[in-house]
């Protein structure tokens, strides 16, 4: 397992990511024979929302223990995941100034510094890879950026977003993870440019058996339920056509694709075989946010993927509600599960997919 940062240079965006896969998979043939040519079967992908473990800054807002035992009550659902994916809101950092919200009204931007040392109660949990490709990874400008790739990697987490490209090995197939956002950056490609996204997936494609992409875009809150047409704005902001970007990175062969930035979950969709989940919510994000009403339930994404051709052949949501300032309980009322697959049959025209009450997740073709 191992992030690999690219820079750009004569080769381009996708040449480079070629030369990349193409050196870990070199590295990967040596480590496991011919493994890479797989045994059939399935790959589980298990992904949670947003994560905000508690702050520094502006204020201090940390949850009692010092975070031990935050995701105690969900822990054991990522037991099965082969890659377990969560959304990172804010930099691993210790000391650091930043002016991001100097000039900005109260209530309309926030900024985080989560402790460095909380990076282990994510491997504790048992995280592979963290997506930082989102709109808070900048919080304290480079420093904390570094800074958090550091810490994640120190305890054996991928971290994913633009330049950040994880390459993974699961059961003789290779993966690979890259990030997206509507806040593009070194770490963090442009979901605007859907040609340049595609080019960037094609060119992981060709070296690796799978491709999962995380995103973050969409506007935000309890009014953003619904997955919209067209380009989404959020006070003022651009925040990407996501069914245009999700449909896009699919033609050019990702093989599932994992939304953030709402901070409420959204609808599923299978697109050509592969399934898209449009945002799966708040996850942890303790002290600072109004957790009321669609804000304080999430969900658990565990999805599998045939090991060969990366179609989604089920999978379950497993619902989720923050309590107690915003730790992840799992919810019994299947709340959030009930309301995603509400969005579902109102937002997708041909979803393609089956939500069932218990939150198992099916494939369906030719139904709708």
């Amino acid at each position: 397992m191992k992030s690999t940062g690219i820079k750009r240079h004569g080769l381009g965006i996708a040449g480079l990511l070629i030369l990349s896969a193409t050196l870990f998979l070199c590295a990967s043939a040596v480590l496991h024979g011919s493994s890479a040519g797989g045994t059939g079967g399935y790959l589980t992908v298990v992904a949670t929302g947003d994560i905000m473990m508690g702050t520094t800054h502006p204020v201090n807002v940390l949850p009692p223990d010092d975070g031990e035992g935050m995701f105690k009550s969900v822990i054991t659902e990522f037991r099965d995941g082969d890659v377990v994916l969560g959304n990172l809101e804010g930099p691993l950092l210790d000391h650091g100034r930043s002016g991001k919200c100097k000039d900005a009204a109260v209530g309309r931007c926030f900024e985080f510094m989560t402790p460095t040392r909380y990076s282990r109660h994510l491997k504790t949990a048992g995280f592979t890879a963290m997506n930082i490709a989102n709109n808070h990874a900048f919080d304290f400008g480079s420093a904390g950026a570094e800074s958090t790739i550091s810490r994640l990697l120190d305890v054996g987490i991928d971290a994913v977003g633009g330049e950040m490209v994880a390459y993974i090995d699961r059961k003789g197939r290779s993966v690979a993870l890259v990030g997206f956002s509507f806040k593009p950056s070194r770490y963090a490609y442009s979901i605007h440019d859907i040609s340049e996204a595609m080019e960037i997936v094609a060119g992981l494609k060709e070296f690796n058996n799978l491709v999962i992409v995380s995103f973050h875009g969409g506007a935000e809150g309890k009014d953003a339920l619904h997955l919209r047409r067209g380009t989404e704005r959020f006070l003022g902001e651009n925040r990407g056509n996501l069914t245009g970007f999700a449909h896009g990175v699919i033609d050019a062969g990702a093989d599932l694709v994992i939304g953030h930035g709402p901070h409420v979950v959204r609808a599923l969709e299978v697109y050509k075989g592969k399934l898209i989940a449009y945002s799966l919510g708040n996850f942890l994000t303790y002290g600072v946010f109004n957790l009321k009403g669609p804000s304080g339930v999430s969900i658990i994404l565990k999805a599998k993927l045939n090991a060969r051709t990366g179609d989604f052949i089920g999978g379950r949501l497993v619902p989720v509600r923050l309590a107690n300032g915003g730790i992840p309980e799992i919810d019994l009322s299947g709340e959030a599960a009930q309301l995603v697959k509400a969005l579902t049959k109102q937002d997708i025209e041909f979803p393609q997919i089956d939500i069932e009450e218990d939150g198992s997740l099916r494939p369906v073709v030719g139904k709708f």
